[in-house]
């Protein structure tokens, strides 16, 4: 009995084309295959625009070190140094302009060159071309080492001063040495433009410290002059008396050598007061003496202080130079001022007097004038000796110091008083003066008013005269 199978017999196999079954996996293998080949595409894309952006940024590399080439080659055609770059065999394989004129050659000629051929005497070679020069990244460099370059076109040596180095690859290992040096004449030259420069300050320096000790003196010559004034003035009155005693002695001397009788010898001892005459000549001469040394003693004073004195190996008792200084200057101000002198008997420092003085000297200075519109002037001075140093204090009852130039106090021209009342030096010298004698010289405001200038020293180690 046969059943009906759409015309299919049981048993019978049909095409795989007709077959219904089959028509589902020929569609998913047809939908695989399109999507395989979608994301090959698709990543082909990808791998394209990565090649094309790695090929971007390689070509960026490219132009930076192109630039970084180019900039390193700029800067050594620029150097003035000689600059030389050798292998691990010792065969230069980079140079610099200032190198080609050093030695005369050209860049082709020395590539490839051993270093050897290129130093000029054997003790360079046994510097510079030991096989064991460089063999590890931490061997130490060679520092200020002179040698001397010769060439075939110049063979006379010419002494460089080098200092030399390994070079290193990204690894840290040596693949050769790197030389940088500078023609010793050149160094000669610099050092001694250098040293002729540092003479020149040095002049200047001493010229500026006696020109404004010079000025210094020039404000105190009032004082000055009546200090010289009242001994000169003493010695030239006993002197005009001494010359009146010698006609008197003459005239009696001439009675006696002529025998003349004794009653006009008597007459002529009363008349011309012989016995006062004598007994007044030792005080005369003693005080013409006392005069002319005192008059000694002004003009030693002077000259010490005008002195260029450079020796800062004295004794100086700072306390004497400090009463002296306000003595001169207290004669040469017109004005009638308070001052007091708190200072010990004596404070030794090691150091220039006539400098020192110059400093005190400008200090007082510097007070007067800032208390120029103080109706009653006061100065106090004090000091003492603390922890191996001496300190002595000058304060003014003036305005004190503007903050705003406080820092600017010791500057050379600095100066806050009208054009032409003064150079601006004096602090600045006398900064100078006390630094190179190993002190300091400061300045604050005082909290009663008015400002307060420090000097300080080092104290003498041992007693002085």
């Amino acid at each position: 009995m046969s059943r009906h199978n759409d015309g299919r017999s049981e048993g019978n196999e049909q095409p795989y084309g007709d077959c219904p079954s089959a028509m589902p996996h020929q569609v998913e293998a047809e939908e695989w295959t399109e999507n395989a080949w979608m994301e090959v595409i698709q990543r082909m894309d990808e791998v394209y625009r990565e090649l094309l952006d790695n090929e971007t940024a390689l070509e960026e590399k490219n132009r930076e070190l192109e630039q970084s080439q180019s900039f390193m080659l700029s800067v050594l055609a620029a150097m003035s140094d000689i600059l030389l770059v050798c292998d691990r065999r010792g065969h230069i394989s980079q140079v610099n302009r200032a190198f080609m004129d050093l030695v005369g050659m050209t860049e082709r000629e020395l590539i490839g060159q051993p270093l050897s051929a290129m130093l000029g005497d054997e003790a360079s070679r046994a510097r510079l071309c030991q096989p064991t020069r460089f063999r590890r990244a931490h061997d130490e460099p060679i520092h200020d080492c002179e040698v001397s370059f010769c060439s075939p076109s110049s063979p006379d040596p010419r002494p460089v001063a080098v200092n030399c180095s390994p070079l290193l690859d990204a690894s840290r290992r040596v693949t050769g040495m790197v030389i940088v040096g500078r023609p010793v004449g050149e160094l000669r030259q610099a050092y001694q433009a250098l040293n002729d420069a540092h003479q020149s300050l040095k002049r200047t320096q001493q010229q500026l410290v006696q020109s404004e000790k010079l000025a210094s003196l020039g404000q105190l010559v009032a004082g000055v002059a009546h200090e010289l004034n009242n001994p000169i003035g003493f010695v030239l009155g006993n002197v005009f008396a001494l010359r009146r005693y010698t006609e008197r002695i003459m005239c009696y001397l001439e009675a006696v050598h002529r025998q003349a009788p004794l009653d006009e010898l008597h007459r002529l001892r009363t008349e011309l007061r012989i016995d006062h005459l004598l007994a007044d000549l030792p005080s005369l001469v003693e005080g013409t003496v006392e005069g002319a040394e005192r008059t000694q003693d002004i003009v030693d004073a002077l000259k010490r202080f005008s002195a260029s004195d450079e020796r800062l190996d004295q004794f100086v008792d700072l306390s004497q130079v400090v009463a002296r200084s306000l003595h001169w200057v207290e004669r040469a101000t017109p004005r009638r001022l308070d001052m007091s002198n708190d200072l010990p008997e004596t404070l030794v420092v090691h150091g220039s007097e006539s400098q020192l003085q110059q400093v005190v000297i400008n200090l007082l200075n510097n007070a007067l004038d800032a208390m120029q519109e103080s109706p009653q002037p006061r100065l106090c001075i004090s000091g003492e000796v603390q922890d191996g140093l001496v300190t002595v204090r000058f304060h003014d009852d003036g305005p004190g110091v503007d903050p705003s130039v406080m820092g600017r106090i010791f500057d050379p021209f600095f100066t806050t008083k009208p054009v032409g009342s003064g150079t601006g030096l004096g602090l600045s010298v006398s900064y100078g003066i006390v630094d190179r004698h190993g002190g300091r010289l400061e300045v604050d405001n005082h909290p009663q008013g008015g400002a307060v200038f420090r000097l300080t020293l080092p104290a003498a180690r041992s007693e002085g005269p």
